[in-house]
């Protein structure tokens, strides 16, 4: 077996369980030091301590914390926790998350709030408490949990898939901002099953659906020569790639009843052949004024 991540030191939030349980597995058998986090997991007997435990008994070196990843003091205290035993943090797998399903119209503001709360500000809380870390360091390697249900939409996750979809535009501008120290910052798009999607699939689809065979997928993505800005959907086995794209549209120009030109031209709009893959958000400037005759570039080029 080919070891890619040998003496890399790791963080998996939601870890005591189903995919994150997986995840912490399989970068100790990659060679990662591992922090299994997972709420409560400092308590003797809880799911995080099985998991060390697991790690070790093949051989790995792993630790559990029991941090909320709401709580950004808890997560900036796991963090030293880590660097304190193990001298650095290299890799960070946000992949902590909860649901709360039901439809729009009979969802309360406040299922919607924490689902937010621990997807989003969870992934922030404890990328804000590496970031500088790995900066110092110009190494590290970060994955957000994304999701078919914020890619796509899914009826009835109007508050997940807004969570999923959200960590989509955190990864594009963190990918950005940490080129230059060398972090490289992935999406990872899992179908498994796991405690989540009990209920949902058929017992025959969730034989094909282990985490297991997810985890691959996180390894790749944090590996050395990872990629970076790349959305990785992983699930029974298969591996595909998600694309935010921009079509090459219509220029209208300075016409009459522009609204109703739109509605009468979408299928030109819409046409994909020719699309393309923005590197920054500001290509979409520079397209729309390059087709009314104008350049546009970056501030400071």
């Amino acid at each position: 077996m080919i070891r890619l991540l040998e003496g890399k030191v790791a963080i998996v939030t939601g870890a005591g369980g189903g995919l994150g349980r997986a995840h912490a597995m399989a970068l100790a058998q990659h060679g990662a030091r591992v922090v299994v986090n997972d709420l409560g997991g400092e308590l003797e007997g809880s799911r995080a301590r099985a998991v060390v435990h697991e790690i070790e008994r093949h051989g790995g070196e792993a630790i559990a914390n029991g941090g909320n990843v709401t709580d950004f003091a808890e997560m900036q205290a796991m963090v030293e926790a880590t660097i304190a035993k193990w001298g650095r943090v290299d890799i960070l797998v946000n992949n902590a998350g909860i649901l709360r399903d039901k439809s729009f119209a009979k969802m309360g503001l406040d299922d919607f709030r924490l689902v937010m709360d621990v997807h989003v500000m969870g992934a922030v809380n404890c990328t804000k408490a590496v970031w500088d870390h790995m900066r110092a360091q110009n190494y590290g390697r970060i994955v957000f949990t994304t999701s078919s249900s914020g890619l796509y939409g899914n009826f009835g996750q109007a508050n997940y898939g807004t969570a999923k979809m959200a960590l989509v535009g955190l990864m594009q501008t963190l990918a950005l901002e940490g080129a230059k120290q060398n972090i490289r910052v992935n999406c990872l798009a899992p179908t498994a099953a796991t405690s989540m999607t009990e209920g949902i699939l058929s017992p025959e689809a969730l034989l094909k659906l282990q985490p297991e065979k997810v985890s691959p997928g996180v390894v790749a993505l944090v590996a050395e020569d990872a990629p970076t800005r790349m959305i990785l959907l992983a699930g029974a086995e298969s591996f595909e790639s998600a694309h935010v794209t921009m079509t090459n549209g219509l220029y209208l120009g300075n016409v009459d009843e522009v609204a109703a030109q739109i509605l009468s031209r979408l299928d030109d709009i819409q046409d994909r052949s020719g699309e393309s893959v923005p590197g920054t958000g500001f290509e979409q400037y520079q397209l729309e004024l390059s087709k009314a005759g104008m350049t546009a570039a970056l501030p400071g080029h």
